[in-house]
């Protein structure tokens, strides 16, 4: 278990890096209309973020 846990944390972050690597400029305009965001809007993105994710796993699985 211990050892999927691991390699998904590891394609996480290489998906994640994906990104910033082809276009940074991208990466840093988005970071900065996050930042101009209200913690409500935050809130319900990271929500949406989490159960489509869920919903993605639910559907692998």
């Amino acid at each position: 278990m211990w050892n999927e846990l691991w390699i998904a944390l590891a394609l996480v972050l290489v998906i994640e890096g994906i990104v910033p690597f082809l276009s940074p400029d991208t990466v840093r305009r988005m970071v900065i209309n996050m930042a101009q965001m209200d913690d409500r809007s935050m809130r319900i993105a990271g929500l949406i973020s989490m159960l489509a994710g869920l919903g993605l796993l639910y559907l692998v699985h």
